[in-house]
């Protein structure tokens, strides 16, 4: 996991698919902590993309790195309204003050995904599983 989340660091701004009806929806995203031996995301739940990952929580997403490498993550979006989950984040991303405030914030979710699975690729290797 502590690979995957340096190589999301590493990228900077990576990019979340979901579903939305019957076209698919792409937005930058920028964090991502482990927690719980878990990767975690976060967002609004005042967002479309809250929206989407609960009507259909398959997700995928992709980072792009410095060396012309990218990585593909999927799996299921499973929310997590857990206080020490949501405390973590602003641990981590202390912005997240000027966005909702405190973890407590009603509109302010956290989620994971469920049965991960990752790949590296690269225009010139042959693809590398990371999960």
């Amino acid at each position: 996991m502590k690979r995957i989340v340096d190589l999301f660091h590493k990228a900077g701004v990576f990019h979340v698919a979901t579903v939305d009806g019957d076209r698919a929806r792409v937005r930058p995203f920028g964090f991502i902590m482990e927690f719980g031996g878990r990767l975690y995301f976060t967002t609004g739940n005042k967002k479309p993309v809250y929206a989407q990952l609960k009507k259909n929580p398959l997700t995928e997403m992709s980072a792009m790195l410095p060396d012309d490498k990218w990585v593909r993550l999927e799996g299921r979006a499973v929310f997590d309204g857990s206080e020490e989950a949501k405390k973590k984040a602003f641990e981590l991303f202390p912005d997240f003050k000027h966005l909702y405030q405190s973890p407590d914030n009603p509109t302010f979710e956290v989620f994971y995904l469920e049965e991960p699975s990752a790949t590296l690729y690269s225009m010139t290797d042959a693809p590398t599983k990371l999960l």
